[in-house]
């Protein structure tokens, strides 16, 4: 519960009218119909909708209070008149304040992840792993944002022992800013690719927007980070924190050695931390990219005070740590769920993981690859090399993924492998009448696409 008090410290607003007794809200949101009773509305006004035009709506929802922009506050009274009013110069910067205000009030130690891929599934395993012995707030969804990381702040309780969040970046300055309001005691850096290269212009520029994180944690606090990509590894000069670093290379603090990919058993690696080592088998990870998930959570628990062997117990337990899902399909068919977003690298880890899935065919359907910049090319191309060596068959979606179906027929699959669409709802009626028993059928692509759809019409209801 948040009171009345601390929103108008920490956002600097006005009461539009006085209210009588002492008042403490539930949730503070942006999202007018995910209001509940009691909670807070802050009116974000975005690039397609301004959230004042839907104060009312919350009201109705059930909100007590809105916080609204400066001089706005009369016209909701005349309509709601028993909301509580609460007037800011900006209410984006009053959201991100009340959250720094808010974070004050818990001297808990907070994780902020970063990376081009991997952060969500860095959050999840880590909440998993951290939740064996403490209690652990992590970011719902993908609140990494502008919005989200401040909502995810302000769902700190007294009962949180730590948190662990999300922290995105589309430019300059945004880790800067979200760092100011999070004060992460930990900051981990996944890698650096190219997702976002046609914002940043370059991979240089897209690390330096990573390290933000970095420069801003606290001396006592610590950097983790991928040490098998350099870029990520030359952040530790980016601040006086201690330096962590975890990956497959000898010199790395945390380091997995001799892996096996078991498809869809799994993956067995040894494990080394501090002169010790411990053995893996089949520990319930999909793809041989997901030992670095693995590695940078297991840095964060130990980091946070967990024993080596409660680690390792952990990794072996199943967790919520990808977005990447086995579900059955039409006619018998296993269908691999990876269509929330798609870059190059994890593109290529998806297409590891269907080759390693056992089937009688195996069939990738594949969306453009949005954001590259000068790098689209190269990296479709690249993908479609990668579709030629594991897949029987592909369907491409959208222009830029006919690149990929190109490059792929460059190198090896035939003609009649291949099968290329604009809409999405012709992949569906196409795969609905060839799906059979013993497919297996990746299918990814950017978030833009959202390819969820896919995976709902040929997904088997049981």
């Amino acid at each position: 519960m948040i009171e009345l008090g601390d929103v108008l410290t920490g956002t600097g607003g006005a009461l539009y009218a006085a209210v009588g007794d002492p008042v403490a809200f539930g949730q503070v949101r942006i999202d007018s119909r995910a209001i509940t009773p009691g909670d807070l509305f802050v009116a974000i006004r975005g690039e397609v909708h301004d959230g004042h035009r839907f104060v009312p709506a919350a009201a109705a929802q059930g909100a007590t209070a809105a916080i609204v922009a400066r001089g706005r506050a009369a016209e909701f009274a005349a309509v709601v008149p028993a909301l509580i009013l609460i007037e800011v110069e900006d209410t984006l910067i009053a959201l991100g304040t009340l959250a720094e205000h808010w974070r004050r009030k818990f001297p808990i130690p907070i994780v902020g992840i970063t990376g081009s891929v991997g952060k969500s599934s860095t959050k999840e395993l880590t909440a998993g792993l951290l939740g064996t012995r403490l209690n652990v707030l992590k970011s719902p969804k993908s609140y990494n944002n502008e919005f989200g990381l401040p909502l995810s702040v302000l769902l700190i309780g007294p009962e949180t022992d730590v948190a662990v969040l999300e922290m995105g970046t589309f430019g300059p300055g945004e880790l800067s800013s979200l760092a100011a309001i999070a004060h992460p005691t930990i900051g981990v850096v996944t890698n650096v690719g190219h997702t976002h290269l046609e914002r940043m212009g370059s991979q240089d520029g897209i690390a330096r927007a990573k390290g933000e994180l970095i420069a801003a944690l606290p001396s006592d606090g610590t950097a983790i980070l991928n040490g098998d990509d350099p870029r990520v590894s030359a952040m530790a000069a980016l601040t006086t924190a201690r330096a962590l670093t975890y990956g497959r290379g000898d010199a790395c603090d945390l380091r997995a050695s001799d892996l096996a990919d078991h498809g869809l058993a799994g993956l067995s690696f040894t494990l080394h931390w501090q002169g010790e080592e411990r053995r893996l088998d089949h520990a319930p990870l999909l793809g041989a990219h997901s030992v670095y998930t693995a590695l940078a959570a297991a840095a964060i628990s130990l980091t946070l005070g967990l024993a080596f062997d409660e680690v390792v117990a952990g990794l072996q337990l199943p967790h919520d740590a990808t977005r990447l899902l086995i579900v059955p399909g039409l006619n018998g068919s296993t269908i691999i769920d990876d269509s929330y977003n798609a870059a190059p690298v994890s593109a290529l880890a998806a297409l590891g993981i269907l080759a390693q899935t056992p089937a009688q065919r195996r069939l990738a359907v594949l969306g453009d690859m949005l954001e590259l910049g000068s790098y689209e090319e190269e990296a479709h191309r690249l993908v479609g090399r990668e579709v030629a060596r594991v897949a029987d068959g592909l369907l491409t979606i959208g222009h830029r993924a006919r690149i990929i179906a190109a490059e792929a027929m460059m190198h090896g699959l035939a003609p009649g492998q291949i099968a290329q669409f604009e809409r999405k709802e012709d992949v569906v009626v196409a795969l609905t009448a060839a799906l059979r028993d013993g497919d297996a059928v990746l299918i990814k692509g950017s978030r833009g696409l959202a390819l969820e759809d896919v995976v709902a019409a040929l997904r088997e209801v049981r």
